[in-house]
């Protein structure tokens, strides 16, 4: 009786802990890791000890986001993407409304252990977050990418201070970093778009592939490459490297012009997701050689 009762509640236990990662399985590979791999490359003074720290505040800050953004439209999500918790099943809107409100205080408490600067961090991304859902975010066209690249850098700031020791402090060149990563997310986040084109077309999103299908995939194909050389050049990447990176670049850029279906897109997407997560590399190339 006991140990039936036990696998019920363990069973139990195990659902709702997959209902939680559900809310963020899809930033798994475009936000989590290359913010990670970011953070592991940007902080001043690494400490082994303390990696595990930075996918950890960027999981739960992602998870903040999450919820607060997939209780805005179950219905549309029923439609377009059914595996999602709330349209799932596995948790109801307002119990997803409550945890989404338990997760602010706990992120701020998170991230006051780790010091000042991950604090603000966090403050801002939570300020952020309830902005861009008052906004509808997913409907926001231009400024959408924009928001989205303040909201990536707030998460990489809190990361890169997690991963360092105890109230450690970002500096210049992790500034740097920053802006940097930031301004090519923004100018470069649509190749998340096109392969959810045709829903966000009948669903009334304003993305860049909607409202200029064929100048946001002419972007990529200039926008990739460009920003493959100008980085290369700006962390001191040796030539072998460099032509590596821009030639890369340029096989992503090139692939969303020549290919345009939604399989395509999607292969494209995770090329692309590929080539972002190398460029957070970089800071990491420039510290080890040219760093103090």
């Amino acid at each position: 009786m006991f140990s039936q009762a036990l696998t019920v509640r363990v069973d139990s236990i195990a659902r709702q802990l997959e209902t939680v990662f559900l809310f963020t399985k899809n930033d798994v590979r475009t936000t989590l890791i290359p913010v990670t791999i970011f953070a592991l490359s940007v902080a001043p003074r690494y400490d082994t000890t303390h990696a595990w720290h930075a996918p950890l505040w960027i999981w739960f800050h992602l998870l903040q986001f999450n919820i607060a953004n997939q209780i805005q439209d179950p219905e549309e999500d029923r439609k377009n993407k059914p595996s999602r918790p709330i349209p799932a099943g596995r948790i109801s809107v307002d119990s997803a409304a409550d945890m989404r409100w338990v997760m602010i205080p706990v992120c701020l408490l998170l991230s006051l252990w780790h010091g000042t600067q991950a604090l603000l961090a966090s403050t801002v991304f939570a300020a952020l977050t309830i902005w861009y859902n008052e906004l509808h975010g997913d409907k926001m066209g231009l400024s959408k990418n924009v928001l989205t690249a303040i909201l990536g850098g707030c998460l990489e700031v809190g990361a890169t201070v997690a991963a360092g020791p105890h109230n450690s402090c970002i500096d210049k060149a992790g500034a740097l970093a920053v802006t940097l990563s930031s301004t090519v997310f923004a100018t470069t986040l649509h190749a998340q778009d096109f392969k959810d084109e045709e829903g966000d077309r009948l669903t009334g999103r304003r993305t860049l592939p909607t409202i200029f299908p064929k100048a946001a995939r002419f972007s990529m194909m200039f926008g990739i490459p460009l920003w493959s050389y100008g980085l290369s050049c700006i962390w001191k990447l040796d030539a072998l490297s460099t032509t590596a990176f821009v030639v890369y670049g340029a096989f992503v850029g090139i692939r969303f012009v020549m290919y345009n279906t939604v399989g395509a897109d999607k292969q494209s997407c995770k090329f692309y997701s590929l080539w972002y997560a190398l460029a957070h590399l970089l800071p990491g190339y420039w510290r080890f050689f040219y760093g103090v």
